[in-house]
C-alpha cells in the first residue's frame, strides 16, 4: 500500500479535476449551415503504466479545444452519419458519431484518442504510443429536440472514463441553433429534488435478487441467463481507510450485449456502474465459460472515485456448448485483489441457445457435493439400523441356545 505522502499528489489531481472550466461550444457546418451543435465541459480520467506501477491522470478539456474540420462531417443521407471530432493538445481527440431512426437520434459511439508520449500528462509512461478507446453511449434525444443533461454523463471505456458536464447536444439540426424543446437525460430525473444525501450502502447487504438476461444477435439468442449477482469491492476511502463493501446487481439495471463467433458479452449497467461479463468458447472441447469480467463504477467515498477493474483470463461457469450450466450453491469468482463476483442460483447458456430455452443441465461440483451429505447421512443411518438388527438376531439366537430340552 502506498504511503500517505504518495497519495497526496493523486488527491490534489482529483480535486483539480473537479474544478472544471466552463462549457465550450462546438459546431459542425456544411456550406455554412450548422448540422451539429454541442456545448459541454469534459474531463478524461485515464490509467497508464510506469516502471513503478499504474498511475492515474485526470485531463480536462482545455479552452483551446476546437472542432477538427477534416474529422467532422454533416454526413450524407443513406451514405454516412454525422460526426463531431474535437481536437486539443498533442494529438488528443474526442469523437461523437451520431445515428438516427424515424423518431430519435443518438450518439451511437464515442471515441477518445490520447498520446502517452505527452510527458505533461503522462510522465514516466512505459509506452509512448497513441491509443484510441471507444464505447457506446446512452446519449439520445427526439428528432428536432436538443439533448440536455445537467448531471455528469460518464462513458466508461477500457482504460478511460469520459465525463461530460452541463451538456447540450443536438445533431440533424433543422435550424442554425439549439431547439427550444429538449429531451432530458435520465440522470437528471423527472425533476430536481433536495434533501439529505443518500446513506452509504451497507457493508453486507441482503442477498441479491435473481435477474433474467437475454442477449440476441443477427442469428438469434446467443446468451440466456438466470442469476443473482453481487460485487465485493475493496477500496481506499478518502480518510485513507481500506473498506470492503458488497453491492447487489438490481433487476432494474439496464442490460445489453453482443453476439460474436468466439465471444458473447453481457453488459449490466446503471448511472453509477457498468458490469460486463464476457463468455468465451473452446472450440476444440466444445465448452463455453465465463472468460472475462470488467467493471467500471463510481464510488463517491473513495479516494479515487472512479473504480475500474478487468480480468480476461477466467474460466468459470463452464459447460458444453448447447447445454446450460446450473449451480444453486453460491459461487465466489476471484477477479482481482480488489474485486470478486458472487453468483447465486445461476443457470446460464452461451453461444448456442435453441428456441430461447435452456438446454440439458450440467450441474456444478458444489451442488454434487451438497447432495453427498444427505446421501452419506442416509447411508450411515441405514447401516446403523442394519447393525442393530443383526445384533438383535444374534442375541436372540444365543438366548435360545442357552436352554436344554428335558
Amino acid at each position: 500500500m502506498a504511503a500517505p505522502g504518495a497519495r497526496r499528489p493523486l488527491l490534489l489531481l482529483l480535486l483539480a479535476g473537479l474544478a472544471h472550466g466552463a462549457s465550450a461550444l462546438f459546431e459542425v457546418k456544411n456550406n455554412g449551415t450548422t448540422c451539429i451543435m454541442a456545448s459541454f465541459s469534459a474531463s478524461f480520467l485515464t490509467t497508464y503504466e510506469t516502471a513503478n506501477g499504474s498511475q492515474i491522470v485526470n485531463i480536462s478539456l482545455p479552452a483551446s479545444a476546437e472542432v477538427l474540420k477534416n474529422g467532422s462531417s454533416c454526413g450524407k443521407e443513406n451514405v454516412s452519419d454525422p460526426s463531431l471530432t474535437i481536437t486539443f493538445g498533442r494529438g488528443y481527440l474526442l469523437t461523437l458519431n451520431f445515428t438516427k431512426n424515424t423518431t430519435r437520434y443518438s450518439v451511437q459511439h464515442m471515441y477518445f484518442t490520447y498520446n502517452l508520449s505527452d510527458t505533461e500528462h503522462f510522465p514516466n509512461a512505459i509506452s509512448k504510443e497513441i491509443y484510441t478507446m471507444d464505447s457506446t453511449t446512452d446519449i439520445k434525444a427526439d428528432i428536432n429536440k436538443a439533448y440536455r443533461c445537467v448531471s455528469d454523463i460518464r462513458v466508461y471505456m477500457k482504460n478511460v472514463t469520459v465525463v461530460l458536464r452541463d451538456a447540450t447536444i443536438q445533431a440533424y439540426l433543422s435550424s442554425g441553433n439549439f431547439s427550444k424543446e429538449e429531451t432530458h437525460c435520465t440522470q437528471d430525473g423527472p425533476s430536481p429534488t433536495t434533501g439529505p444525501p443518500s446513506p452509504s450502502p451497507p457493508l453486507v447487504p441482503t442477498n441479491p435478487t435473481v435477474s433474467k438476461y437475454n442477449v440476441t444477435g443477427n442469428n438469434g439468442t446467443c446468451l440466456l441467463a438466470s442469476m443473482a449477482l453481487q460485487l465485493n469491492i475493496t477500496y481506499l476511502k478518502k480518510d485513507n481507510k481500506t473498506v470492503t463493501r458488497a453491492f447487489n446487481i438490481s433487476p432494474n439495471d439496464t442490460s445489453s450485449g453482443s453476439c460474436g463467433i468466439n465471444l458473447v458479452t453481457l453488459k449490466v449497467e446503471n448511472k453509477n456502474r457498468a458490469l460486463e461479463l464476457q463468455f468465451g468458447m473452446n472450440a476444440s472441447s466444445s465448452l463455453f465459460f465465463l472468460q472475462g469480467v470488467r467493471l467500471n463504477m463510481t464510488l463517491p467515498d473513495a479516494l479515487v472515485p472512479t473504480f475500474s477493474i478487468s480480468n480476461h483470463s477466467l474460466k468459470a461457469l463452464q459447460a458444453t456448448v448447447g447445454n446450460s450450466y446450473k449451480c444453486n450453491t453460491e459461487e465466489h469468482i476471484f477477479v482481482s485483489k480488489m474485486l470478486s463476483l458472487n453468483v447465486f442460483s445461476v443457470q446460464v447458456q452461451a453461444f448456442k441457445v435453441d428456441s430461447d430455452r435452456f438446454g440439458s443441465v450440467e450441474e456444478c461440483v458444489q451442488d454434487g457435493n451438497n447432495m453427498l451429505i444427505p446421501i452419506a447421512v442416509g447411508g450411515a443411518l441405514a447401516g446403523l439400523v442394519l447393525i442393530v438388527l443383526i445384533a438383535y438376531l444374534i442375541g436372540r439366537k444365543r438366548s435360545h441356545a442357552g436352554y436344554q430340552t428335558i
